[in-house]
């Protein structure tokens, strides 16, 4: 017994002999940060800071009622920008700085082309009517018929860059691309990263292999240009990126064709973009109970002024606050939120009232951590089958640490859940010391999406746990899953639902391979089906969100008007479709 109790001690000994050192040295690398300026941005440039201008002379001319910021930033320009800005600095204005409404409009059809007019349209090469194939589970004639309307709307929303973004740049907020791609739908005309995922994931189901490949190729070229991969394909994104699934993109369309050269031509960049989610201001250190430290990541955009493509919407807000400053750190902090996919919600606010206490740079994301963690595994995987072994070695020992971050920071047994965790200090990357009153223990469905992950779906305790959680979070709804418990106005909050949460926290179910978790991974499924099925039934399109609270029914809130398309809601249904089918003798309907 003695010599039982001897060797628990030297390993409790030599465990916080680890993690003392593994302090010292998260220390020492994150001490330089904390000297990180606080104004760190990217420039803009001439024609957005012009733009902007426009934009707001647009609302004092026309209102907000029929006014979407964005258009106006997206508006190509006809001629050069000093002489259309010469010309705009010629009309007449009142005191509010608007202008009479036909002068704006005739000024504008003088000197612009319309927002989306440099992005045309590309008949997709690999696209066919009915693929060979295509959803072979899906039994029943009139489920299959909407499915081959879904695949074909790949046709009406791919584009490539027409050829004056090219030659004329400096007209141009939208950048150029090699290669054609897919777009989301309505106002948005340009290529979005973290929706790529989903429409590849449905362009796979589609077997339009090259179409997928291209928007690969084209997110790489981001990476190759600035250094990661843009929020969006324009001037204005350049700031800030969104949630990291290009691994994960490339993954999938391997897996589909065994494409090794894709993989080969991936690597560097992938690297590249590792490095970037692992700066000295994407990168924190919490030091858990047990003295061991571990570094994991937030989102932080590169930027502190109004966001050009909702300039007005920001400076509305910011107009509360008392001085510069505030109004700085303001906007960094709605900049970081739309880094983070979800803007907005109150998961990012102190005070879910109050759009001004926007922190997202506070918070360690569970799903952002999640996701590096899928590139680490990806990226070993990558290596492994290029030969690059000890790249592999490296990056599984990396996932591995941050698995233990994941027990250690998010993790609580309680709810068995993982929750965001807020920082004591965001000016400042030295070790902050776990606290449980840290966790944020209100309930949103990122809570779950570490399930999509190997590490944790492949564990049969934590995934029974996870299920049992979900059944009981509030989450589960009619049409689908809540993305919060909170009714805020914001549109990711209750009771929208959107389609890569679906899909994330379906597949993480599914994959569990427990019985309980695939019945209720199908249910989720039907669900979210049945309620894209029936709004398409009534509307004739796809919705980019949905409410779950009420089958058939599109989601709302936010800071525009619902869009339709739509890019990864297409995706997530055939994804679905394809895993899930639809037997004969199902009918699909609301009643249930």
């Amino acid at each position: 017994m003695a010599d039982l109790l001897f060797f628990f001690r030297r390993q409790n000994f030599q465990l916080h002999l680890l993690c003392s050192l593994a302090i010292i040295v998260a220390v020492a690398e994150s001490s330089p940060a904390c000297s990180l300026d606080p104004d760190l941005v990217k420039p803009s440039t001439p024609l957005v800071s012009f733009l902007e201008r426009v934009q707001e002379t647009a609302l004092a001319t026309v209102g907000k009622s029929k006014f979407d910021p964005k258009t106006y930033v997206d508006l190509p320009l006809k001629f050069s920008l000093s002489e259309t800005e010469e010309a705009f600095d010629k009309l007449a204005r009142s005191a509010n700085g608007s202008v009479p409404a036909d002068e704006l409009n005739g000024f504008i059809e003088r000197y612009f082309d319309g927002a989306g007019d440099d992005v045309v349209y590309y008949e997709p090469e690999d696209y066919v009517e009915e693929p060979e194939g295509f959803l072979p589970k899906v039994d029943d004639p009139e489920v299959r018929a909407w499915a081959l309307k879904v695949h074909s709307l790949w046709k009406n929303l791919s584009r490539r860059v027409s050829s004056g973004v090219k030659s004329h740049p400096h007209l141009h907020t939208l950048l150029p691309l090699p290669a054609s791609f897919i777009i989301p739908g309505s106002r948005f005309h340009e290529v979005y990263y973290w929706d790529s995922y989903w429409i590849i994931r449905g362009l796979l189901a589609s077997k339009m292999y090259k179409t997928a490949t291209g928007i690969v190729t084209n997110l790489i070229s981001l990476i190759e240009e600035y250094g990661f991969v843009l929020n969006g394909a324009r001037a204005y994104y350049t700031n800030r990126s969104q949630p990291p699934l290009l691994s994960s993109m490339i993954y999938e369309i391997y897996n589909s064709t065994d494409d090794i050269e894709l993989v080969k031509r991936s690597l560097p960049a992938l690297l590249k973009e590792y490095e970037f989610w692992n700066s000295d201001i994407h990168r924190v250190t919490i030091v858990d109970v047990q003295g061991c430290a571990h570094t994991l990541n937030r989102y932080y955009a590169m930027w502190n002024k109004p966001r050009p493509e909702s300039s007005t919407n920001d400076k509305a807000f910011a107009s509360k606050l008392l001085n510069v400053s505030e109004k700085q750190h303001f906007y960094r902090e709605v900049a970081s939120a739309a880094e983070s996919g979800w803007d907005f919600s109150t998961r990012w606010m102190r005070d879910p009232s109050d759009f001004t206490t926007l922190a997202t740079t506070a918070v360690i994301p569970v799903d952002l951590n999640a996701y590096i963690l899928g590139m680490e595994l990806n990226i070993a995987y990558f290596a492994k089958v290029t030969g690059d072994n000890s790249t592999a070695q490296h990056f599984l020992q990396l996932a591995d640490s941050r698995k233990k971050a994941f027990n250690s920071v998010f993790w609580n047994t309680n709810m068995k859940q993982w929750l965001d965790y807020w920082l004591t200090s965001t000016t400042c990357q030295e070790a902050q010391v776990w606290d449980a009153r840290q966790q944020n223990h209100n309930v949103f469905a990122s809570n779950f999406v570490p399930l999509w992950m190997e590490p944790f779906y492949s564990d049969s305790s934590v995934a029974s746990s996870v299920v049992e959680s979900l059944k009981t979070s509030g989450l589960l709804r009619a049409a689908g899953i809540a993305t919060s418990l909170t009714n805020s106005g914001q549109q990711w909050d209750f009771p929208n639902g959107w389609p890569p949460l679906q899909h994330m926290m379906v597949q993480g179910l599914m994959k569990s391979g427990l019985k309980e978790a695939a019945s209720l991974a199908e249910e989720i499924a039907r669900r979210w089906i049945t309620t894209n099925y029936i709004a398409y039934k009534k509307s004739g399109l796809m919705h980019e969100k949905y409410n779950v609270e009420h089958c058939g029914k599109f989601g709302g809130g936010g800071e525009y008007v619902p869009q339709t398309g739509f890019g990864w809601s297409n995706g997530v249904v055939l994804a679905l479709l394809e895993d899930f089918g639809w037997p004969r003798d199902l009918n699909i309907d609301c009643s249930d």
